[in-house]
């Protein structure tokens, strides 16, 4: 109980691990974002009283543990980040208003975190070297 969070008359520990994707799995539009999504998350999750533990920006998805207060629900929590990262409206310099046009795909994957963090930590860490490892597998088998 190390990590416990606090709220005025609470002390909690909810950790949940999620993935989500962008639209269509967009890997090159990915790549560029990359780099200013994990800032752009971390900024997200503080100004919902939430942190982020791990995270992990991957090619076609992203992993991340992510501690939320009971106040809020997952799906806010979420909804909130997907929603405020969206930042295709102002990728490549573009002003106009993407109406109807997400950047994230609708839904994601959660599960709860409990007594096995460190192998959720530790999956979320390994996932690149894991993707790398079965891309060098089907070139092999390819060959």
């Amino acid at each position: 109980m190390k990590d416990n969070g606090s709220l005025s008359h609470t002390k909690w520990e909810c950790k949940y691990h999620v993935v989500f994707i962008p639209k269509y799995r967009r890997k090159t539009l990915y790549y560029e974002l990359r780099q200013h999504l994990g800032k752009i998350f971390h900024d997200l999750a503080k100004q919902k009283e939430c942190r982020i533990e791990e995270g992990h920006l991957m090619v076609d998805h992203v992993h991340m543990l992510i501690s939320i207060p009971p106040k809020y629900s997952v799906s806010q929590i979420v909804g909130f980040i997907k929603g405020k990262s969206a930042i295709a409206r102002t990728y490549l310099g573009r002003r106009q208003n993407f109406t109807g046009q997400n950047f994230w795909a609708r839904g994601y994957f959660v599960s709860t975190v409990g007594r096995d963090e460190a192998v959720v930590r530790q999956y979320i860490r390994d996932q690149e070297k894991e993707d790398q490892r079965l891309e060098q597998l089907r070139l092999w088998q390819e060959e």
